[in-house]
């Protein structure tokens, strides 16, 4: 099993990933003509569930996570040594903090913003 101190770096890395993906402007340009795409054919389930994965800091945090964690794993060569169950308690637990973060980062935006 990954060590708490990794889980913590991961769930950090996870944090700010989302906010990468959902928020920053530097990708504001791809998301725009994802909106764009979407809003020529808004009846399109599949176009909807994109314009929805890459607006919710939840679904993104989730598969950021678990990208994360699994680079992690292969690249340190632990992905087998502990059992499949084990890496998606680890993936629940780096989304965890990440969701967690992203949370107290809200909150606090709606008191200073």
């Amino acid at each position: 099993m990954t060590d708490l101190t990794t889980l913590a770096l991961l769930g950090l890395a996870g944090y700010r990933g989302t906010q990468l993906a959902v928020h920053d402007t530097i990708l504001d340009p791809a998301r725009d003509r994802v909106f764009a795409w979407h809003e020529r054919r808004q009846d399109s389930a599949v176009r909807t569930a994109v314009v929805t994965l890459i607006s919710c800091v939840y679904c993104m945090g989730w598969w950021i996570s678990g990208a994360l964690l699994a680079t992690w794993l292969l690249v340190t060569g632990t992905w087998h040594q502990a059992p499949l169950l084990v890496h998606g308690v680890e993936w629940l637990a780096v989304a965890g903090l990440a969701v967690l973060l992203n949370r107290l980062d809200d909150m606090l935006g709606r008191v200073h913003g």
